[in-house]
C-alpha cells in the first residue's frame, strides 16, 4: 500500500513518466478518493459514537476536491483547508493516521492535542475553528511563497457558509494588489451548514466575488474537470498574475456535523437523487472501465485493499495511548530549545519542546 500511495503522490504532482501517465493517474485518483472516504466513513460511524469526545463534521464531503487541486499543482505544497475532516490533500499515511487523530491519540497527526477540529502536516495548515479563518492565512502562505521565490503557490479552500464573511473580501483585496500566488476555492455544497444558498447569499455566483479577480465556476462533482481547470489555475498564479478564485459545485450526502440529519433543509430523494447521477467515485470508475483504464476486477481490488488498512488504522486509534500531561505544552516553537512553560498555577511546570 505504501508504495501505491506514493505512485499516487508522484503521478498527481505531474512527475510520472509521460507515457501512460493520463492512465494511471486515474486510477491512482480513483485509489486515492476510496482511501479518503473511508477514513472520514471509518471515523463517523465507527470511531465516533464512542470515542471522539466532540461533534465530528460531516463525512462524505465531496470526494474530487481533496486530491486534484493540490495534485495538479505539481510543487504546490502548501494548503490551507477550512475543515480537517475533508482531508484535503491528505492521501498516503496521513490520512491512515486521520482516525487517530479524530480520537485524540498519540499517533496522531496533531499528536493527540488536535481533537477532532484540528489537523496540521507538513505545508498543510488545516483546521480552523473560526469561519473563513484560514483564507488570510492562506493568503499569508503565499505571500511567504512570493517572497521565498520559490515557485509555490497556496491552495485556500472555503465553503460557500464562510463566503459572506468580511475578513475573505480583505484577503481578496490584499491578494490582489501584492499578486500573491493564492488559488482560492470555495466548495459550493449548496447548504453550508444547513440553509441554502438562495436564502443565505444575495449573489450566489461565488465566482464572481472576487470582481478584481478572475473566477472560474467548475464542476465539482467531475473529477476531471477539477484537475484540468486547476492547472489552469496554477499556471495563472505562476504566471505572475496574481490571485484566481474557483467555485466547485458539489454536495454532501450527509448533514454539516454528527448531529445534524441533513434532511430538515432537503429531501431524502434529493440526496439519493445526486447520489445515483452524479457520484464523483461512480462517474471516474465507469468511465475508467468504459475506456479501458482499469478493469471491474483491478478496481474491486484496490478498494479491498483501501478498506482493510483503513479498519486496521481505526482498530489502532481505539488501542494508541493518549498522550501524557507531559506533552502538554510541546511544540509551542519550531525549533527551539526546551523551555519552561507555566500551567495553571504557580507551581504547574512543564516542559516544552520543539
Amino acid at each position: 500500500m505504501r508504495k501505491m500511495l506514493s505512485l499516487i503522490s508522484t503521478v498527481l504532482r505531474g512527475s510520472a513518466a509521460r507515457n501512460g501517465a493520463e492512465l494511471v493517474s486515474e486510477s491512482s485518483m480513483h485509489m486515492a478518493f476510496l482511501q479518503l472516504l473511508k477514513v472520514q466513513r471509518t471515523t463517523s460511524q465507527n470511531l465516533a459514537p464512542s470515542a471522539v469526545t466532540s461533534d465530528l463534521l460531516s463525512p462524505d464531503l465531496t470526494p474530487p476536491l481533496p486530491v486534484p487541486p493540490t495534485g495538479s499543482c505539481q510543487n504546490a505544497e502548501q494548503t490551507s483547508p477550512q475543515r480537517p475532516e475533508n482531508v484535503h490533500s491528505r492521501a498516503g499515511d496521513a490520512a491512515v493516521a486521520e482516525p487517530q487523530r479524530a480520537v485524540s491519540r498519540r499517533g496522531g497527526i496533531a499528536k493527540g492535542k488536535g481533537g477532532s477540529m484540528h489537523m496540521y502536516a507538513k505545508n498543510f495548515y488545516g483546521g480552523n475553528g473560526i469561519v473563513g479563518a484560514q483564507v488570510p492565512l492562506g493568503a499569508g502562505v503565499a505571500l511567504a511563497c512570493k517572497y521565498q521565490g520559490n515557485n509555490e503557490l497556496c491552495v485556500c479552500l472555503y465553503g460557500d457558509g464562510a463566503a459572506n464573511q468580511g475578513q475573505i473580501f480583505e484577503t481578496y483585496n490584499m491578494a490582489s494588489l501584492w499578486k500573491l500566488p493564492c488559488i482560492f476555492i470555495c466548495e459550493n455544497n449548496k447548504y453550508g451548514m444547513g440553509t441554502s444558498v438562495e436564502r443565505a447569499a444575495a449573489s450566489t455566483d461565488y465566482y464572481k466575488r472576487g470582481d478584481f479577480i478572475p473566477g472560474l465556476r467548475v464542476d465539482g462533482m467531475d473529477v476531471l474537470c477539477v484537475r484540468e481547470a486547476t492547472k489552469f489555475a496554477a499556471e495563472h498564479c505562476r504566471s505572475g498574475k496574481g490571485p484566481i478564485l474557483m467555485e466547485l459545485q458539489t454536495y454532501r450526502y450527509h448533514g454539516h456535523s454528527m448531529s445534524d440529519p441533513g434532511i430538515s433543509y432537503r429531501t431524502r430523494e434529493e440526496i439519493q437523487e445526486v447520489r445515483s447521477k452524479s457520484d464523483p467515485i461512480s462517474m471516474l470508475k465507469d468511465r475508467m472501465i468504459n475506456n479501458n483504464m482499469a478493469s471491474v476486477e483491478e478496481l474491486k481490488e484496490i478498494d479491498v485493499e483501501v478498506r482493510k488498512e483503513i479498519e486496521d488504522a481505526a482498530q489502532f486509534a481505539t488501542t494508541d495511548p493518549e498522550p501524557p500531561l507531559d506533552d502538554l505544552c510541546n511544540h509551542i516553537f519550531s525549533n527551539n530549545p526546551p523551555i519552561d512553560v507555566r500551567g495553571t498555577n504557580p507551581w504547574a511546570k512543564l516542559k516544552s519542546i520543539s
